[in-house]
């Protein structure tokens, strides 16, 4: 098995992954993103990890900058523009990360999707046309869900675009592996069904990340949507520490603690190690090498969580402190990070103003209703 594959939950196929490395020099791997708001760590430093695997190993990634997408998804307002900004700011965050790592530039091409399609429509549109057409709707829309939609949920038109485009980006950047979290292996799917329909020998290998849970209790997925429930890339020293304190883990419970599971992730892929300080009354400093130790301490009450969180915090500054400093000294990022927290704030504001007039107006019919239905006809009336 591919050492590859074993930094992935899933691996479609460990043989076909195994082959095309051996016969391809350097294989293009396929990633890409929406830029909508704030860049949490799930989606920085999951996808640094990655990138860093895969380039150490020869590989070429596109990482394809959905801004057509975040639009026809009605992101940020579905601002195109606010859109775009918020995409560069994504790309200055990883150039940040990926220096961190080591990663070297060429290893990493940035393609925007508003300016390939157009440079090259009359090869993107054509294919987007032909996978339509060899599946049926209810193929389609079983696919929806990678836009963070639940089947059968109401959508706008042009969301149907999007599973069928997402999956014309694999043939169409030429790739050979398709790495995205497991929320996005239906449509990956999709792509290796159209292979088998058009009789295309070489089908895209599938590694399908971990989906990092919230720090919060019953939060399986970490979300933008709840600030309190997701560390975020640009996140200060002390929002990162005040987060993980009111962290949900249980004692001695591994299953559902997303304290562990960043420790599982992303601590031991980076480091190699954890260190945890502690006061002697509680067993004195100690250093797990792996994850298994640290684990096996946990789930034997050896080690606590008011030890243990402390150290996650620690570790992940420490991840986290270059970008902080890149953003600190480079003008032009500090300058899309300030634009970016511009946007967001406005979009929350529009969000809440059109939340706020939908419940007024669904209170007004409900009152209205009500008087209706205590209007009683007199008997002159009668």
């Amino acid at each position: 098995m591919s050492h590859i594959a074993e930094h992935y939950e899933e691996c479609t196929t460990v043989e076909e992954l195994d082959a095309l490395l051996k016969a391809k020099e350097h294989p293009i791997v396929y990633d890409g993103f929406e830029p909508s708001g704030r860049m949490h760590i799930a989606q920085g430093l999951m996808k640094a990890l990655s990138v860093k695997l895969l380039a150490d190993a020869g590989c070429v990634w596109k990482i394809w900058i959905a801004d057509l997408f975040a639009f026809l998804n009605h992101k940020l307002g579905g601002k195109l523009k606010d859109i775009q900004t918020c995409g560069k700011y994504f790309i200055e965050i990883f150039r940040a990360i990926f220096k961190e790592l080591g990663i070297p530039e060429e290893s990493v091409q940035f393609l925007w999707t508003s300016e390939e399609v157009d440079k090259r429509s009359a090869e993107y549109w054509p294919l987007v046309m032909e996978i339509a057409a060899t599946f049926n709707l209810k193929r389609v829309m079983r696919c929806c869900t990678i836009m963070g939609k639940t089947e059968g949920e109401s959508m706008a038109a042009s969301q149907i675009f999007y599973p069928v485009m997402q999956c014309a980006d694999i043939f169409f950047l030429k790739a050979d592996i398709c790495q995205l979290g497991r929320d996005q292996k239906k449509v990956n799917m999709l792509a290796r069904d159209y292979c088998t329909e058009k009789k295309i020998k070489h089908k895209p290998v599938i590694l399908s990340h971990h989906m990092l849970m919230g720090l919060t209790k019953d939060s399986l997925k970490m979300s933008k949507s709840n600030p309190d429930a997701a560390i975020f890339m640009d996140d200060s020293e002390l929002d990162v520490r005040r987060k993980i304190k009111r962290a949900y883990c249980v004692p001695g419970e591994e299953e559902e603690n997303p304290v562990l599971e960043y420790c599982k992730y992303i601590i031991f892929p980076w480091f190699n190690k954890l260190e945890v300080k502690r006061s002697e009354k509680n067993g004195g400093d100690v250093t797990f090498s792996t994850y298994e130790e640290l684990r096996d301490a946990f789930v034997s009450e050896k080690l606590h969580p008011a030890d243990l969180k402390p150290a996650l915090a620690t570790a992940v500054n420490a991840i986290l402190q270059p970008i902080r400093t890149h953003f600190k000294e480079n003008k032009e990022a500090f300058k899309l990070k300030k634009s970016v927290e511009a946007i967001v704030k406005k979009v929350k504001k529009q969000k809440e103003k059109a939340e706020r007039e939908a419940a007024e107006k669904k209170e007004a019919e409900k009152k209205q209703q009500g008087e209706e239905g205590e209007k009683v006809e007199s008997p002159e009336e009668k």
